[in-house]
């Protein structure tokens, strides 16, 4: 994979943690079953089902 690229592959939250983005994660065509911030592939860490978590997903969007 080609080198990362700042606003398209990750961005740097408020906090100063760096967040892969939902293209990013496509580009690489996998989970990786950590929990990430804009998972495409809806695992988020935890035993909600799927729908769940995507509700919490959009509320937790829309608070940012």
């Amino acid at each position: 994979m080609d080198s990362l690229k700042q606003g398209e592959d990750f961005y740097i939250d408020e906090s100063g943690l760096y967040v892969f983005t939902e293209a990013y994660h496509l580009k690489r065509g996998y989970c990786c079953r950590s929990g990430c911030r804009h998972c495409p592939y809806g695992y988020l860490g935890d035993n909600r089902n799927d729908e769940e978590k995507r509700v919490q997903r959009l509320i937790e969007e829309q608070n940012n």
